[in-house]
């Protein structure tokens, strides 16, 4: 194995001499929001993302926007709850659902409009 001045090791395969190089492990993978702001960046900023990837920043910026969206659905669900109470749910458990399942469609659209295609 060769070495230049920034301390790469090289190892040969045949006639080439390959870089030995490696990304540093993730620690904790990464859920919905994490992946679809990568997708993202992949699909329309890849300059960005590679330049990330190559840097090292592209999980921990993952990991950030990850919990930032994380946190902005919980508020923004909090307050659409008191703008527009939910219906009791023993008595009418559909309506409660579909209410419910209308603001958590509220609360994504404001987030992945925000945080995730930004």
């Amino acid at each position: 194995m060769n070495t230049n001045s920034r301390n790469v090791t090289y190892s040969t395969v045949g006639d080439y001499q390959l870089p030995n190089l490696t990304l540093p492990q993730q620690e904790k993978a990464l859920s919905k929001y994490g992946r679809l702001r990568r997708t993202y960046l992949m699909k329309h900023r890849p300059v960005l993302y590679n330049s990330m990837l190559l840097s090292g920043t592209l999980h921990p910026h993952l990991l950030e926007v990850e919990q930032t969206a994380e946190s902005r659905m919980q508020q923004t669900m909090q307050e659409l709850l008191k703008q527009n109470p939910a219906p009791d749910k023993e008595q009418n458990q559909m309506s409660w659902v579909r209410h419910m399942n209308s603001l958590k469609a509220q609360a994504e659209e404001l987030v992945l409009t925000e945080l995730i295609y930004s």
